[in-house]
């Protein structure tokens, strides 16, 4: 098969097998006239845990080793046991604290996965609710027509849940909710895996599908340049690797949602399994970014209160439900076994940092983490507190992003301990003043070359992210 350079651009698809699987952008092509843009990609990851982070007050003796935030300000900070995973990129992102969202601060945490990238007031219970637009939505509606899909949107629940017990975190400009994707298969199969006019159904990327379509990567790979074909070779296997993720991850997906009020573990599960689940959601967002399928990805992790599949991930380091995590930090080791599951989920988080860091821009410059902006955290601190978000920002150098920093609002004056089983810190007077999380969102827009002067809520950008 004889391949010209000249007619192949970013949305070339390797067939085979009634099936076709999109190609990342290549370098050589750039050099030929193809369609790939002169500039680099500005990408937009926005990721999305529940039920706050361990906030032991300082006299507390799990403060020095389990508290969420690090110790320190600025450039000198250290990390403690719950975030110590994350030491190897601690060039590549900023922590943050005093952060919130305005209208939110004074309502039950449970609330709070609904509003987290909109800034809405949606209230309690007792209130009208109405959502609006969520920063990732408002990013894909600058971008979302220069790739096949505007935006990836995915959850471990999947779909939309309820009015403050949301499974997704994404909202359309009317404050709808966008229905999330938890099933890796078919993210995979809406990817990679397209009908052509032969086939009769779509088809999964199986391993024989793949052998199909080596003479046609074959030819291509001999008309790109070396460091090309490494990246081919890199790419293929990191699409099996994530078929075969895929597949491990089918019996936890499909296992019947658990009854909060039953104490018991469903034997589909193994404590494996929802590492490889999350490792699989991550990868997915990994390679949706690599191919230029989308250049926006929202994904909660897990949903407020402890309800459907999410509330398992802790099973991965040895607990029964995460949610109640939360609850048991007045109970010997309370806050080292909320810090371990923590600790789980930034382990994952930056796995997914990491190779986005040792992978070279496709057709562009510096690493793919260089050119996207990621945002991770949740709307909750301490025990059901709507107040001093913990929140990461990561990448986007090459958008001019400086990291390697604790930006450190809260200072020592924030609010946090065990809950006792009387008052909730969040029906407690507030001990700062926060800093409007949409002056974040602001400021991230801007980097990413939208011109916002507001969003939501918002008073001015914030300097010098």
């Amino acid at each position: 098969m004889n391949i010209r350079l000249d007619r192949v651009d970013r949305r070339r698809f390797l067939r085979g097998s009634g099936v076709a699987l999109a190609l990342p952008l290549f370098g050589t092509f750039k050099a030929v006239g193809s369609e790939v843009a002169s500039t680099n990609p500005k990408r937009l990851g926005c990721f999305y845990f529940a039920d706050g982070v361990p906030m032991p007050l300082a006299s507390d003796p799990a403060y020095e080793d389990w508290a969420w935030f690090p110790h320190g300000n600025g450039t000198e900070f250290k990390f403690t046991k719950c975030m110590e995973t994350l030491e190897p990129l601690r060039s590549e992102l900023t922590v943050l604290s005093g952060f919130s969202h305005v209208a939110s601060r004074n309502v039950h945490g449970h609330n709070n996965a609904d509003q987290f990238l909109t800034g809405a007031a949606t209230g309690d219970g007792d209130r009208e609710y109405k959502n609006s637009i969520s920063l990732d939505q408002l990013y894909a509606s600058h971008v979302g027509d220069q790739t096949r899909f505007s935006s990836l949107v995915m959850s471990t629940d999947g779909g939309t849940g309820t009015a403050r017990g949301a499974h997704t975190i994404s909202f359309d400009r009317n404050g709808r909710p966008i229905p999330a994707e938890h099933r890796p298969k078919q993210v995979f199969d809406m990817l990679f895996v397209t009908s052509d006019k032969q086939s009769a159904k779509r088809l999964s990327l199986t391993r024989s599908a793949l052998d199909d379509m080596l003479s046609d990567a074959h030819s291509l790979k001999q008309s790109l340049s070396l460091e090309d074909r490494k990246q081919f070779d890199e790419y293929l296997e990191s699409v099996r690797q994530a078929e075969i993720k895929v597949e491990k991850a089918k019996k936890w997906l499909n296992a019947p949602l658990p009854n909060i009020e039953r104490d018991h573990l469903d034997l589909e599960l193994t404590t494996d399994e929802p590492r490889e689940y999350l490792q699989t959601m991550f990868e997915l967002v990994y390679l949706a970014f690599r191919t230029d399928s989308t250049r926006v990805a929202t994904y909660q992790i897990t949903r407020e209160n402890g309800i459907g599949r999410s509330d398992h991930l802790s099973r991965a380091v040895g607990f029964n439900l995460a949610h109640q995590l939360s609850h048991e930090t007045k109970n010997p080791d309370g806050w080292k076994n909320f810090g371990i599951y923590c600790r789980f989920l930034n382990e994952e988080f930056g796995r997914f940092i990491e190779k986005l860091r040792s992978t070279p821009e496709p057709a562009g410059s510096g690493s793919m983490l260089d050119n996207t902006l990621v945002l991770y955290g949740s709307a909750s601190s301490a025990f059901h507190l709507s107040r001093n978000y913990p929140l990461i920002l990561a990448g986007g150098k090459n958008m001019g992003l400086k990291h390697g920093r604790y930006i450190n609002h809260a200072g020592n004056n924030f609010q946090g301990g065990p809950w006792l089983g009387d008052r909730e810190p969040w029906q407690d007077k507030a001990t700062g003043e926060d800093i409007p999380l949409s002056n974040l969102f602001v400021s991230m827009l801007q980097k990413l070359g939208v011109r916002a002067d507001r969003f939501a809520d918002s008073t001015e950008p914030v300097a010098g992210i």
